[in-house]
């Protein structure tokens, strides 16, 4: 099937999109430490994919305590901002479009990582089925167990919430066009979505309503500190990863879907859950989300130009985030316009510069 309806434009919110060929949030761990800015490697990779209809950036952290992963960029400080303007500038340059993904891991990280050496925060202290990318001795990336976590105060959310407020300012400062609050795959918001991850007693906890309240008040303050038609955000309904399981999560799936709907923001990024091992979505859960949620939909999760051709003909999404095929073919646009092959990924060089032990792991979705 040749790929017109995913080489047409598309408008998300304050932009407009030459194609609807989108570049998921990838984790390539290749910033500088200490310091987690991007380096001239980031201009050069995301340069080269300006063809794509809108990078989504790979996870960057909004403060020193969002960090889970040695080699991750960070949003927080002034020389991150300016080494981001670099970025922005030269994916601007090539006519390109970019967005920021804001990210904080919660218990998906490790006490090497945060400052002082402490514990991870996270929604609740239960310590996470799963594993994360620290250094070893020699500096090299290693994969080892996630740290527990310590459960944040009520009284730091505040805080936490400023995190994000200030992480959106920097990234319009650095010049991005979008920013993507990440709310998926097992991280920080989707911990405080989840009830084997989140077992609070106070405003944050228990109903599904107190369960998608962080995320909701996240979202409004990062609309406050720039405008909805400048944010989208990432949510993983259903999905397997990080050592939860949301498999029978609909109802606060379909809530938050239709909560964030009424906030008219520039898209809802959806992760599906069989890129990484999950099950399917059921064609009645495609068509509960549209139902609910009329404003454009990005999908992502291992998808081809059919599948994409064939959902978007079906007005059940909008446009599509393409992860692993966009590392080996850069110009992954333009391939599909001439239905030319396509490179292979090869895992051996997702992380780092090419960490070994990584052969049997997929590349991160951010």
């Amino acid at each position: 099937m040749q790929a017109d309806k995913l080489l047409t434009p598309l408008h998300l919110g304050a932009v407009t999109l030459n194609n609807r060929v989108l570049m998921a949030p990838l984790t390539r761990l290749r910033n500088t430490e200490p310091g987690d800015a991007p380096t001239a490697l980031a201009i050069d990779y995301y340069r080269q994919r300006a063809g794509a209809g809108l990078i989504i950036n790979e996870g960057t952290h909004i403060s020193p305590t969002a960090k889970g992963y040695a080699g991750a960029p960070g949003i927080y400080s002034e020389e991150q901002v300016r080494a981001w303007r670099e970025v922005t500038d030269a994916v601007h340059a090539e006519g390109g479009k970019i967005a920021i993904q804001l990210w904080h891991t919660g218990r998906i990280s490790h006490s090497s990582l945060q400052p002082n050496g402490d514990a991870p925060l996270a929604p609740s202290a239960i310590k996470a089925d799963s594993n994360t990318n620290i250094r070893d001795e020699n500096g090299q990336l290693v994969r080892a167990p996630t740290s527990t976590p310590r459960a944040l105060e009520t009284a730091e959310i505040e805080d936490l919430i400023e995190d994000y407020r200030r992480a959106t300012d920097n990234a319009r400062r650095a010049g991005f066009d979008l920013v993507e609050i990440h709310g998926a795959h097992g991280y920080l918001l989707d911990q405080f979505l989840s009830p084997a991850a989140n077992v609070r007693t106070d405003q944050y906890g228990g109903s599904v309503e107190n369960r998608a309240r962080l995320v909701l008040e996240v979202l409004d303050a990062v609309i406050a500190e720039w405008d909805a038609a400048h944010v989208g955000i990432r949510l993983s309904p259903l999905g397997v990863f990080n050592g939860l399981s949301e498999t029978d999560q609909q109802e606060m799936a379909l809530y938050l879907i239709g909560e964030i709907a009424k906030r008219n923001i520039a898209f809802l990024h959806l992760s599906e859950p069989d890129w990484a091992g999950g099950p399917k979505w059921p064609d009645e859960f495609r068509k509960a989300v549209r139902a609910i949620y009329p404003h454009p939909i990005v999908a992502a999760g291992g998808y081809s130009v059919d599948k994409a051709e064939q959902l978007i003909g079906a007005g059940l999404i909008d446009a599509v985030a393409f992860g692993r095929p966009f590392i080996a073919n850069p110009d992954l646009p333009a391939r599909f316009a001439r239905g030319a092959e396509l490179n292979q990924p090869q895992p051996e060089t997702f992380y780092g510069g090419g960490a070994a032990g990584y052969t049997d792991y997929p590349a991160l979705a951010g």
